[in-house]
Parts: structure tokens; sequence; C-alpha cells
């Protein structure tokens, strides 16, 4: 028998979490990983359009955590949810990409516009979708407890990309827009 992938059990507005558990597809914890698939997918766009091999790495390495994150948080914590698949040595990871592009990069003095260059557009896309699955994980942490590594993750990674964003930047010769505001 060959696997279908629809199953119109979900036809209703509802879907089943790991463990069996039917929720409403409204409900805070799937809109949580639904965000982190979200972000998995920009982040696979980011990939795609990256030509340095170190970074590809880095986001795939990234693209792995992030299914597991989203695995974790797609499970019924009343059944036992799965450790996921983090540890103190990704979010290690990601501080030590953080530092060694910023020790390269000019400091910080002004605020910046995302833009510049495609590239750099979709790691501040990627930023931003990864800010909003964090405030998602927090909102569903205060009533279904989440694994600390897991904000911790989300947290050190929408710095990665900002970082990121700004390396790549510098890296394709794109020029940082400064924000500017209106004087009033």
């Amino acid at each position: 028998m060959a696997f279908r992938i629809y199953t119109k059990t979900g036809d209703k507005g509802e879907t089943a979490l790991f463990g069996g558990r039917r929720v409403l597809k409204s409900h805070l914890r799937v809109d949580a990983y639904g965000t982190v698939d979200e972000l998995n997918s920009f982040v696979g766009w980011l990939r795609d359009s990256c030509t340095d091999n170190p970074v590809r790495e880095t986001l795939l390495h990234i693209q792995n955590r992030l299914f597991t994150v989203g695995a974790h948080l797609a499970s019924d914590p009343e059944k036992h949810p799965p450790t996921p698949d983090l540890s103190v040595a990704d979010i290690e990871l990601l501080e030590r990409e953080i530092d060694v592009m910023d020790a390269a990069l000019p400091p910080l003095k002004n605020f910046i516009l995302p833009g510049g260059h495609t590239t750099v557009s979709v790691c501040h896309v990627c930023r931003t979708v990864c800010r909003r699955a964090e405030r998602l994980v927090v909102a569903l942490h205060e009533t279904d407890k989440v694994d600390p590594q897991v904000l911790q993750y989300l947290n050190r990674l929408s710095d990665y990309f900002f970082v990121l964003a700004r390396q790549l930047a510098q890296d394709l010769g794109a020029q940082e827009v400064v924000w500017k505001s209106r004087d009033i």
C-alpha cells in the first residue's frame, strides 16, 4: 500500500500532536512548531543563496537542529515528549560563529535597514521569523513547559542571523543602509 500525502483527518481544523492528542490547528503549540518549520524553509533558501561552504555547512546544521526543535514542539507534553536534539554545544557553536564574524565587522553605530542584496535580505527574513518563533515558544512556555535549551537556541539563533546578515553584506560588497529618522 502506498503512503498518501492527504489523510483528510484535518479537514475540520484539527491536527494530531505526536502522542495522538488532537488540537485545533490554531493552537499555540501548532503555531509555534509551524513557525519553526517556516524558519527552516527560509534557512534552506538562505543556504541555497550562499556560496560560502562553511556558512552553508553551519546553515545545514541549523536546519537539522530546527527540525528536531519542531518535533519537540509538536509532541504532546503529557506523553513525555522527546528531549530536543539540542545541546550546549549547539548554542556554543552559534556563539563562536557570532564572535568570529563580529570581530571582522566594523562596529555597529546605527540601526541598519534590511536589504542591500537578496541574500542579505533572506538572512534578515530568517532573523525576523526566528524572533517570531521565539515569541511563540515563550508564550507556549507560559502554559506548557518547553525545554529551556529550545528558548536559548532560538534566542541565540536570531542573533546569529543578524550578524550573518552583516557579514554577508560585507562579503558581497553590499552597502549597509543606515536607518534615518525624519527630523521633526
